[in-house]
């Protein structure tokens, strides 16, 4: 997930994990007997420190900005027998996931400017309902207490600073999953919190949600284990313009004239 899976596909860790929740949380909608749409909106929350205009220089600066933005993912129809065997199809979802990714301007960076501050977008968006899912990948930290001692490392008043918030604030979601992967001496770990408020979902249901995604997971896992899982996307190719069926039929045609 956090090697062999971006690099087979020229992706990042977030477009793994994204593709991977949009899989899972389209099949637990149609095991809830909701529909087969398999298109899913997420708030996504970000680090916020996008360099988006040159001479934009954060060297200087601690912290994350925060930025929150929603995205709608779709991997599209595919067939579902196929991507939970680690099939092409699986391969299919993660391109396009990533694509869809990639089309964010600056990360997503501008949509609270356009939110909460131009005139002519705050009304709309904000008439508009809101994601009930949230996402956030915080990267990667050390947790081995064998390693020597880190350059970077967790400030001491972290806990303190982070004292929560008040018991009576509405939850601005029904899931929030948030995601790190702990460098341990054993190797890095993914480790994923789901937060829920129990009035709106049951744990089961959201266990079996988290148990699909990990799933998903696997079964692209398991597609990049296979010879030849590597793909090309549009958004690699930026001096041509190739739709990825295009790209498709050159690989094909490239791998078997090798």
């Amino acid at each position: 997930m956090l090697t062999t899976v971006p690099s087979a596909f020229n992706a990042g860790v977030n477009d793994v994990l994204l593709t991977a929740l949009a899989l899972a949380v389209g099949d637990w909608r149609r095991r809830q007997g909701a529909g087969d749409d398999t298109s899913v909106l997420v708030d996504l929350e970000g680090h916020g420190r996008e360099e988006f205009l040159a001479g934009i220089d954060l060297s200087r600066t601690v912290g994350w900005f925060t930025s929150l933005f929603p995205v709608r993912l779709d991997p599209g129809r595919l067939d579902r027998a196929d991507v939970w065997a680690g099939g092409t199809a699986a391969a299919d979802a993660l391109k396009r996931v990533k694509e869809q990714l990639r089309a964010l301007p600056d990360n997503g960076l501008g949509y609270g400017m356009l939110r909460y501050l131009h005139p002519g977008t705050a009304a709309a968006l904000g008439n508009r309902p809101g994601p009930q899912i949230s996402f956030n990948y915080l990267g990667r930290f050390d947790a081995s207490a064998d390693t020597e001692p880190a350059y970077w490392t967790a400030d001491p008043l972290a806990e303190v600073l982070s004292a929560g918030a008040d018991a009576a604030m509405p939850l601005a979601h029904c899931l929030e999953v948030n995601v790190l992967t702990r460098s341990t001496a054993d190797g890095p770990r993914l480790v994923a919190t789901w937060s829920w408020p129990d009035g709106v979902l049951a744990e089961p249901d959201v266990r079996a949600l988290a148990e699909t995604w990990f799933d998903a997971l696997n079964a692209l896992s398991a597609h990049t284990g296979q010879a030849g899982a590597t793909g090309w996307t549009p958004s690699d190719l930026p001096l041509v313009s190739l739709s990825q069926a295009e790209i498709d039929l050159l690989e094909s045609e490239w791998r078997n004239s090798s």
